[in-house]
This record gives structure tokens, sequence and C-alpha cells, in this order.
């Protein structure tokens, strides 16, 4: 009976009944994560190959992952509790989530983790970078929009503290080194402000980094601002400068005192892109998130202000 056992174990069903899912596109959070879920998925399909030409099941397993619980993992997905939910805007969140003890994530500044979430069966993955600060102790954040037709965003949007979320990570080929550059030009729009919260803190929080700092947040009214009162505390050192461009507003005199200086309306565009490279205090190099169309326009604009190809980088 055993022996039998065996060889129903090896027929080509059986053996087809372990073959791995190809993952569906709405698994691929389209970030260029190394790896993939693309990636792991024929890592896996290479696994099973080799196991049913040799017919040795225990090939199928990888590895022991050494990772203990709530510690990241580039390759498998880790749950963390959430610990806080606020919502900054309507449609906006600051989202904390809970680490054992005094442990940190793990993760360079502007790194990004991807969230797997399941909404109606179907699995989906989207990145986020944190903005906690890359030393924090016993937590972590991420800012989150939510979109009216998100399937990603019905998910977070039924968060509620207490609640479980999985994520996998570090991803990201930016590492930031104290006094590398003379000066960031950090152009962000929208969420894209996130993965400059982190670097621009390493920075102010190193009294060795003398890097100069120049954030222009793109956002459409002075409301949706994310985080004033963080950007209003890092102005303050001697080397951070922060400048905005609302779409949606035209009247300085509706702002605060202290914005009306050093926010301009419309859109960030050649023109202005020009004067901000200009007035640069030393030889800039730019960090540019926000939307692809943004990120687009935003390289093109730098090429024309006369930075070169190696003087910015696009998250």
């Amino acid at each position: 009976m055993m022996g039998e056992r065996e060889e129903d174990n090896d027929t080509e069903e059986a053996w087809l009944q372990l073959r791995p899912m190809e993952p569906l596109p709405s698994q691929c959070c389209g970030s260029g994560c190394s790896p993939c879920v693309f990636d792991l998925y024929h890592q896996d399909l290479a696994r099973w190959e080799a196991a049913r030409a040799s017919k040795d099941r225990s090939l199928l397993h990888g590895p022991e992952s050494q990772s203990c619980p709530s510690k990241l993992n580039p390759k498998t997905f880790v749950a963390f509790c959430i610990s806080a939910m606020d919502r900054l805007t309507k449609d906006t969140y600051r989202v904390r989530f809970a680490l054992p003890g005094n442990s940190q994530l793990g993760l360079q500044p502007g790194q990004h983790l991807v969230l797997r979430g399941i909404v109606d069966d179907l699995e989906i993955q989207r990145a986020y970078t944190p903005i906690s600060p890359a030393n924090a102790e016993g937590y972590f954040e991420v800012l989150i929009k939510c979109y009216q037709m998100g399937l990603m965003s019905r998910y977070v949007e039924s968060w509620r503290a207490g609640a479980i979320a999985f994520w996998r990570g570090p991803f990201g080929d930016f590492f930031y080194k104290p006094n590398q550059y003379g000066e960031l030009l950090m152009l962000a729009a929208g969420t894209g402000l996130a993965p400059m919260v982190p670097i621009l803190q390493s920075i102010t929080d190193n009294e060795d980094d003398e890097t100069f700092v120049t954030l222009v947040g793109c956002f459409k009214t002075f409301e949706s601002i994310y985080l004033k009162t963080f950007l209003q505390e890092q102005a303050r050192f001697w080397n951070v400068r922060t400048f905005f461009v609302l779409s949606q507003e035209s009247s300085p005199e509706q702002l605060p005192w202290s914005y009306q200086e050093k926010t301009r309306f419309g859109h960030l565009g050649q023109d202005l892109i020009k004067e901000l490279v200009s007035c640069c205090r030393r030889k800039p190099f730019a960090l540019v998130c926000g939307s692809a169309e943004f990120t687009k326009d935003i390289a093109r604009c730098l090429l024309c202000a006369g930075l070169t190809e190696d003087s910015y980088f696009l998250f």
C-alpha cells in the first residue's frame, strides 16, 4: 500500500497540482522591486521543475528563513499590527505599525515596502515609503492616499487599530550618505513627499551633516499639504528651505503669513525649475517623486535646467 501511495504521489497529475501559480498583474506593485512577485514565481517554478525531474519533493522547499516575527523580509510577507490610524486630509491617512519592543524596521531613508491586500478575493500589491525616521524604535509609519475607485484604497479604509497588515521589503536603490551632496533639491508631488521625509530628517538629526536642502512640495490646495507641522519645524534649520506650489489656488492673501512668500501658484514647470536650480546654494542633486507623469516632466525640466542624468534620482 505504501508503494502505491508513493507511486500516486509521483504521477503527472500530482506534480501539476504542486506547480506554482503565476501571479496576476494586480499582484505586482509596478515599482521595480527586486525580487518582484514575478521573480519569486520564476524561482519557485524552477525549483518545482527540478523537483519534478528528479521526483524529489524535498527540493520544493527553499532554504529555511532565519527571520523572526515582525522582521522584514524582501521575499516573504510579514505581519505587522496597526497601532494608530490618523486621517490627515479627506483622503489620506498616516498609519502607525507596531514593532516588537524597541526594535527598528531596518530601512535606509527613502526605501519603500510592498503592502499586500485582498479585496473581492483578488490579491493586490502596492508600494509605500515609510515616513518615520529610519532609526525610529518600536514603530514605523506610512502615508497612504485613498482613491475613490481604488481596490487597495477599499482595503486600507477597512483598517482599524489592532488590525493586521502584511508587508515585505525593503526595496529601493537610493542610499543617502551624509555630506554626499552639496545640496539636495527635493521635488515632490502629493504623497511623493514620503521618501523625502526620512531623508530630510536624517540630515537635520545629524549635526555633522552639512548638506543644504531645498524641498518643493506640490499640492492642489493649502489644506491638502501633508505634515505641515513637521515641514515648518524642518524649515527652522539653517540648511533647510521649503517651498510650495499650489495648483488650485491663486491668492497669497488667503494663505497664512508664514506661507505667503514661499508659495507659488499653478504647476511646477520648466521656468520655476530653472529658477530653483539657479538659486541653489551649492551644486544640487535632485530627488523627484510623484506620479509617473510628474516624474517624467520634472526629469525633462531638470535636463533643460542644465542638470545631467547622473545629477538626479527618480523614485
